[in-house]
C-alpha cells in the first residue's frame, strides 16, 4: 500500500519546520502561513502537479488539526 500524499505532506511539514510550529503554538503573526505555504509545496511535489482548490483547502484543514493536537499533547 502506498503513503497517502497528503498525510505524508502534512507529516513532513510539520517534522521540517519545528521552530514555525513552535510559533504557532505561541500564536506569532506569519506562523500559521509559512506553514500554510510549505504544506502546499510539500502536497505539490508528492502529486507532481499543481493542487485544485479542494486540494489545499485539504492540506489546511489536515495541517491544521495536525498542529492542534500537537497543542494539545503540551
Amino acid at each position: 500500500m502506498s503513503e497517502d500524499p497528503l498525510r505524508a505532506a502534512v507529516d513532513e511539514t510539520i517534522a521540517g519546520h519545528a521552530e514555525q510550529v513552535c510559533h504557532w503554538t505561541e500564536n506569532r503573526p506569519g506562523a500559521w502561513g509559512h506553514l500554510a505555504a510549505k504544506g502546499i509545496l510539500a502536497y505539490k511535489r508528492r502529486l507532481g502537479r499543481p493542487l485544485a482548490e479542494a486540494e489545499r483547502r485539504a492540506l489546511w484543514a489536515a495541517l491544521w488539526e495536525s498542529l492542534e493536537a500537537k497543542r494539545s499533547r503540551f
